[in-house]
């Protein structure tokens, strides 16, 4: 992968505007590689290395996904609200350039720094991890809940809708007709609770396991809504793990239980049955949508890895589990994974 001469000019006129760059700098800049809905950046001026994200107009799917480039300034602002509480969780905002729909943060090395995903992936499977990720969640929802002021200044229900409720949920309705009532369904209530701050992203490939802890990143889905998607998009990529991975799946299932019951630990903003309900139901459509939608989950790229998961899916989201532990006993059944 490399930088278009356009897209050069466009960094460096960013880390310009920052103050992160002087005039006549020679900056050298390397592309890094993951994401689908941002140009992300190694920047290494003379102050010293900084991660670069610029938001995309299109993302870098099959299918035609738009979605507007200020949506970074929201995962700014998710930043620099949530350092103040979960100290350590989220790297520190070094600049922002609303021009060039940019913004730079501080750099994490990988080699102390790896990327959760990949530690699944290869075994590496930790539950304190997934109990401190949980455990988080349920600190910044908390601390949020019930706050017009907050509800005011990410009012993103637009973009929230654009980068996720459709592309997700929506799309799948459309592959799935029989399930759309459901889907829909699921759209409307998700879209209607406005309950604390969400990010939206909560998957393993945006979370870092450093030496003091996980270190959460992409929050440009930031929303006041419905704290329940962000748990159910958590255990949704647990799960998925466990096709992509079968002799990792009971240790998956652990850290989902891990994570769940962190999280649940810390709700005190309404009742966790109901809670618990609103993520079981949002599980059935994330897992189809994994598989049908507009952002199916790369690493499942055979029909015999993605039909038991749509199978499953399916079942889910016509027959709504009441609970998580229910919800994973359906997932063992279709999966075929020993208790």
């Amino acid at each position: 992968m490399s930088l278009s001469e356009t897209e050069r000019g466009q960094m460096l006129a960013s880390l310009r505007r920052m103050g992160l760059a002087g005039p006549q700098e020679a900056v050298a800049l390397q592309p890094l590689t993951g994401g689908v809905s941002s140009l992300i950046v190694l920047a290494r001026p003379a102050g010293g290395p900084v991660c670069v994200k610029t938001a995309l107009p299109q993302l870098r799917v099959a299918a035609q996904w738009l979605a507007p480039v200020a949506r970074n300034r929201a995962e700014v602002a998710w930043l620099r609200w949530v350092a103040g509480i979960v100290p350590g969780l989220v790297p520190e905002v070094l600049g922002e350039d609303p021009v060039g729909h940019a913004f730079a943060m501080t750099w994490l090395d990988p080699q102390r720094h790896p990327v959760w995903k990949t530690e699944l992936r290869d075994g590496r499977v930790d539950p304190v991890i997934a109990a401190r990720v949980g455990g988080a969640l349920a600190t910044i929802h908390q601390a949020s809940a019930g706050r017009p002021d907050l509800a005011a200044a990410f009012a993103h229900d637009a973009q929230f809708h654009a980068l996720r409720l459709d592309p997700y949920l929506g799309a799948a309705a459309l592959a799935h007709p029989d399930c759309a009532d459901a889907l829909h369904r699921l759209i409307a209530r998700t879209a209607g609770n406005r309950i604390a701050l969400v990010h939206g992203d909560v998957s393993p490939k945006n979370i870092l396991c450093g030496p003091d802890g996980p270190v959460l990143l992409d929050a440009e889905c930031a929303w006041y809504g419905d704290p329940a998607f962000d748990l159910a998009f958590l255990l949704n990529h647990l799960l998925l793990k466990c096709a992509w991975r079968p002799a990792h799946a009971p240790a998956y299932l652990r850290c989902l239980q891990a994570a769940a019951q962190a999280y649940l630990a810390g709700v005190g903003w309404e009742d966790r049955d109901g809670l618990q309900a609103r993520v079981a139901a949002l599980l059935g459509g994330l897992l189809l949508a994994r598989i049908d939608g507009k952002s199916p989950v790369e690493y499942l790229d055979t029909e015999p890895l993605r039909a038991p998961v749509r199978a499953a899916a399916r079942h889910l989201v016509l027959h709504p589990a009441p609970h998580l532990p229910a919800l994973v006993e359906t997932w063992r059944a279709f999966m075929k994974i020993p208790a």
